[in-house]
């Protein structure tokens, strides 16, 4: 069903962000950083485009620095993109399949202030593979792409296409933040493919680490952080 009073849109999502910053802020976390940066970094010095799968899109929550988030335009979009704004974090509606072009131009002018969030995966899957949308928005911003996995001690998983996570209250968040990739601008599309399975193999290995790190107690080596920078080989 389609809410269209603006006033129940509103304070539902004033409501169920309310209901989020109290969920995710009862959660332990802890961050690894496998590059020399720390992240989210001071948007006045440097701006990054930030990449994480659309199933643990809770966890950026716990940020406060100010992130532009691209939703979809799909019925739910508005009350997610005003829970959104609730949060503290900008919105920028249009996706893969709906609203592309405007969303393209809306965050190359936005990306100029400030981060952009975005989930290669959504919205509708497949799950944990990286769509080209991705690799075309850094390589027109010249934003550097920052891929972080999540792993969490206990979650609720629903029966979604991308199994979307919920943390139990007071458990443990990890995440795993890989060294940042920039992709040039003028590629051809067999050049943006290369880049695309590049940053696929990164956020598929930070978020392995992130999640055995949550499971397991198995906190990320020296080892695994090289095994999360990028291969210069393979987008030569």
């Amino acid at each position: 069903m389609k809410l269209r009073s603006p006033w129940i849109l509103r304070s539902l999502a004033l409501l169920a962000a309310w209901l989020i910053r109290c969920w995710m802020g009862t959660l332990r976390y802890r961050m690894f950083f496998a590059g020399p940066e720390r992240h989210p970094a001071d948007p006045r010095r440097q701006r990054y485009l930030y990449a994480f799968w659309h199933e643990t899109i809770l966890f950026p929550t716990a940020f406060r620095t100010p992130i532009q988030v691209l939703i979809s335009q799909h019925a739910d979009g508005e009350l997610i993109a005003q829970v959104c704004r609730f949060l503290g974090f900008g919105a920028v509606r249009g996706s893969s399949t709906r609203g592309g072009v405007g969303a393209v131009v809306q965050m190359c002018h936005t990306s100029q202030v400030g981060h952009l969030g975005v989930t290669p995966d959504g919205p509708r899957g497949p799950r944990r593979r990286v769509q080209l949308g991705l690799i075309y928005l850094a390589s027109v911003t010249g934003l550097p792409i920052v891929a972080f996995g999540v792993g969490y001690s206990r979650a609720w998983r629903a029966r979604s296409w991308d199994r979307f996570a919920v943390p139990w209250p007071w458990s443990t968040a990890t995440c795993v933040i890989a060294p940042a990739i920039r992709v040039p601008a003028g590629l051809t599309r067999p050049e943006l493919e290369r880049y695309r399975r590049l940053i696929e193999e990164q956020l598929l290995s930070v978020t392995a680490a992130a999640e055995r790190w949550a499971q397991d107690g198995a906190h990320p080596s020296m080892y695994e952080a090289r095994n999360m920078a990028p291969d210069r080989k393979a987008v030569a």
